[in-house]
């Protein structure tokens, strides 16, 4: 029988190991990634709007290419890794030699790229990119997977300082352009790598002979879906961006390029919960399960809602800090992102349900219809609204993944949706976006007292998680 108050103090215990992972992750991941935004205005004054929308389409391309390269065995390695049935050894071995395997193939299909007018002129650029980015995944999930979250975000620290500095080297110094960007984002996850190879020792985890078939085609079952899961995932994310460029130009998709970039604060505040996050989910057993994803995503709704509001408010004084005058006017197009970004986080939230559960068929069938919506939403928005029209089209459809996860997810863990908060929240976003493009007469003002209202919608969750988390 367990002691009174044992369960409470494991609840304490969920949310104090919870809390002290994602400030270890922020540490190493919020205020570095942070850097990156001040190589905008850089960025933004060397390269025209062409070339940002030439760099965004290869960025872009070698995106879709790394899942498809490593058959998205990057999750395995964390889903499987943590699982304390599985031999470390086993798990690691597997992922690195079907990444390898899979970039060997890729290496083969370099010499097409040439032909791809809108990538042809970076095709080795977009090759090193997939290469290192896909064995720095491997190494920095194995390192979650092992629960070394100090060396996770040490790790974080320093790929993001590499990056600017590897950016400024070849962009301000060398003057390398698109190809400059492409090779300091390679160059600097090379040298992350080595980093975790030494410190982490993790050449002891591999095996060249005598792996173990059956950990290895379960991990394969498992990631292979994800495969297409996140090829969907990145047409709901990219295919506006192709779109863009086919119907109004590289130039309209640089603005639209650099609209998404401030959204990604709020991308990089919810990534760093989500790393952290995923361990709970795994390793805190079933008891309470239920209760406990709903008041961590009655926290988490909070945080990015409280975000959102916020960024909306500012998007103008963002934009002028952050990017060249050239490129003001990507304002206009950064609420709906906003608001779009809102529901992707949510959508990743109820990801972590499907992967508990290894659920990832699941996951693919719910990324397939987002991706079917949002193309063919983009197909009728862009022509008829523009840029806003592929901002648009990326919202519906994430509400509708949202939607579908929701529903479908209280099979496995049933969190308590609170509907009133949540319609609330939307409905004040969309009237703040609402007043500032029409840039409506004291807009700044009315701003200001949505977000106090966001504010005051949302303070009171996030008071109960301090409170458990400080609580004895």
């Amino acid at each position: 029988m367990a002691a009174p108050g044992g369960q409470g103090r494991n609840t304490v215990d969920q949310y104090r190991k919870l809390a002290k992972n994602t400030v270890i992750v922020g540490i190493g991941s919020f205020s570095s990634k942070l850097l990156v935004f001040f190589l905008m205005p850089i960025t933004t004054r060397i390269l025209t709007k062409a070339e940002m929308g030439s760099y965004d389409l290869a960025f872009q391309t070698a995106s879709l290419l790394y899942p498809v390269v490593s058959l998205g065995v990057a999750n395995a390695i964390l889903r499987f890794g943590l699982d304390k049935n599985e031999d470390k050894t086993d798990v690691f071995s597997t992922g690195l030699f079907t990444s390898l395997i899979g970039l060997l193939v890729l290496l083969a299909f370099v010499p097409l790229g040439g032909r791809v007018d809108a990538i042809s002129q970076n095709t080795l650029g977009i090759y090193l990119y997939v290469f290192f980015a896909t064995l720095h995944a491997v190494c920095s999930c194995f390192i979650r997977a092992c629960e070394q979250v100090k060396l996770y975000a040490a790790d974080g620290i320093l790929c993001t300082v590499l990056m600017v500095l590897f950016t400024v080297l070849f962009l301000v110094v060398f003057k390398m352009g698109v190809t400059g960007y492409l090779l300091a984002t390679s160059a600097s996850n090379a040298v992350s790598i080595i980093f975790l190879f030494i410190r982490a020792k993790l050449y002891r985890y591999i095996r060249l002979r005598g792996l173990n078939r059956k950990t290895a085609l379960a991990m394969l079952k498992y990631s292979v879906p994800l495969m297409p899961s996140m090829i969907f995932w990145w047409i709901t994310n990219v295919s506006d961006r192709f779109l863009v460029t086919h119907f109004m130009g590289s130039a309209a998709n640089g603005l639209y390029a650099v609209s998404n970039k401030a959204p990604q604060i709020i991308v990089i505040v919810s990534n760093i919960f989500s790393d952290a996050w995923l361990i709970s989910a795994v390793t805190e057993g079933d008891r309470g399960r239920d209760n406990f994803f709903t008041k961590v995503f009655k926290s988490y709704q909070a945080v990015v809602f409280i975000g959102a509001s916020g960024l909306i408010m500012c998007a103008q004084l963002v934009t002028r800090i952050l990017v060249d005058a050239s490129f003001f006017e990507s304002w206009r197009f950064m609420p709906i992102l906003v608001i779009a970004t809102v529901f992707s986080c949510f959508v990743t939230f109820l990801q972590s349900i499907y992967f508990v559960e290894k659920k990832s068929v699941i996951s693919l069938v719910t990324m397939f219809a987002g991706a079917l919506v949002n193309v063919i939403l983009n197909l009728f928005l862009i022509p008829a609204y523009g840029i806003n029209g592929a901002a648009l089209s990326t919202l519906i459809c994430y509400i509708f993944v949202f939607v579908l996860r929701a529903v479908n997810t209280g099979n496995y863990i049933k969190i308590r949706f609170n509907i009133l908060t949540l319609g609330a929240n939307f409905l004040i976003l969309m009237a703040q976006t609402y007043i500032l493009l029409k840039e409506l007469s004291y807009w700044p003002i009315y701003e200001a007292a949505l977000f106090a209202i966001v504010l005051l919608l949302n303070f009171k969750p996030l008071l109960q998680s301090v409170q458990k988390i400080i609580k004895r």
